[in-house]
């Protein structure tokens, strides 16, 4: 009996009828079964993971089973209908199952790479890629870093002649979740370097094209379950077909899809950062020292008191700008704060919580340990704080 419940629970936030409002009750639904999920799924298996440096297929497609990776997709390609303030929940769980390589590889999948195929793709790509996509079954990777460009992504270099019924693609990209074990990568490649902007033209590449290959699998400091890849194209050749959304138009779809990016990549630092101070809260109230516990001096009850404001403060504006997300209102302003606010709070939180352990702080068997070097990157990864301060600044 209790089994047959659990199955139904699962799928209870999926099955509603398409087109009616979403209430508070559904996304709380939502969050109790990813919560459940990280329990039951994720937090026993994950530290093999980390060892290994991917996830194994069976558990994305569980996921899939799931229907958490078609949390904003249309139903007929077996998605929830859902919104940017469902995926924001999602984000936090999963950050919050203190691994931050599996968070990161489920929500480059679920709402980064993704995103390309649903927004830009034709009616053909969509029926084509969409339903394996929210299954499971093929996962997606987004490669637009190079070498020589991060967060300047007019100063990619990667190039794509077209030459008859096909386009050639020749250059490196450089830091790729996903990278080796995707299937269908959205690729950024300039197909007219004299354009500027206007000369970025986004590209489906399907694992095993000639010309196409992954050269290494990249060592990192954290996000150590998540498989990171420098990735080739040495004179891959592929149908005009595979063009995503209009030639010329790459860059504007790469700015509109960030947006979704940076909302839950700062979902999922609120989520490490409530887990760490949890941890920590544990930890000062039972360690012994100087003849009581940690939790008896003042600096350090103010301090998490602090870091406890901060976190909850940035977890209302998260909501706040999910919510004007789901709206359609432009809030790039308020996404470039938010993203620069998570990533340097996960950080401070972080650092206080390895003070406060001590030496266990910096032992590889304590999670917080793996906290902080999975939270370093948050302040980085889908636009450095510094270029998300400028975009802030310029629309002062």
């Amino acid at each position: 009996m209790h089994a047959e419940r659990t199955k139904m629970m699962d799928k209870a936030w999926v099955s509603r009828e398409p087109g009616l409002p979403w209430v508070a009750a559904e996304y709380e639904l939502l969050r109790d079964q990813v919560r459940r999920f990280v329990d039951e799924e994720i937090k026993p298996c994950a530290d093999r993971w980390e060892e290994n440096g991917f996830i194994p297929r069976p558990i994305l497609r569980r996921m899939g089973e799931l229907g958490f990776f078609g949390i904003r997709y249309p139903a007929e390609y077996g998605g929830a209908e859902m919104d940017a303030v469902a995926s924001t929940v999602f984000a936090e769980e999963l950050g919050r199952s203190t691994y931050g390589g599996v968070a990161d590889a489920m929500l480059v999948h679920a709402d980064m790479a993704s995103l390309y195929v649903f927004h830009d793709g034709t009616k053909a790509q969509r029926a084509r890629w969409m339903p394996g996509i929210i299954s499971g079954e093929v996962i997606t990777a987004v490669a637009i870093t190079e070498p020589d460009a991060g967060s300047d992504v007019k100063a990619i270099r990667t190039r794509a002649l077209r030459d008859g019924d096909s386009y050639v693609l020749d250059g490196t990209k450089l830091y790729i979740t996903n990278g080796v074990h995707a299937d269908l990568y959205c690729v950024a490649a300039k197909t007219d370097p004299s354009a500027g902007s206007h000369g970025i033209t986004m590209f489906l590449v399907e694992k095993g094209t000639p010309g196409f290959s992954v050269a290494r699998q990249l060592d990192k400091l954290g996000w150590r379950s998540s498989d990171t890849a420098e990735l080739v194209f040495d004179g891959c050749r592929i149908p005009a077909e595979n063009v995503l959304g209009t030639e010329g138009q790459g860059f504007y779809s790469i700015m509109r899809n960030f947006q979704n990016e940076r909302l839950v990549l700062a979902g999922m630092a609120i989520g490490m950062a409530e887990a760490a101070i949890d941890m920590t809260l544990s930890w000062v109230k039972t360690r012994r020292a100087f003849g009581g516990v940690l939790w008896d001096m003042q600096t350090i009850r103010q301090r998490l008191a602090m870091l406890s404001a901060k976190v909850a403060a940035s977890r209302e504006f998260l909501y706040a700008t999910a919510w004007r997300m789901a709206a359609d209102d432009d809030c790039l302003r308020e996404i470039s704060m938010l993203k620069a606010i998570c990533g340097e709070l996960v950080n401070e939180v972080l650092y206080a919580c390895v003070q406060f352990h001590g030496a266990m702080g910096v032992m590889r068997e304590s999670p917080i340990e793996r906290i902080a070097r999975d939270a370093r990157v948050l302040s980085i990864a889908g636009g450095a704080t510094e270029v998300m301060l400028e975009v802030v600044a310029s629309m002062a």
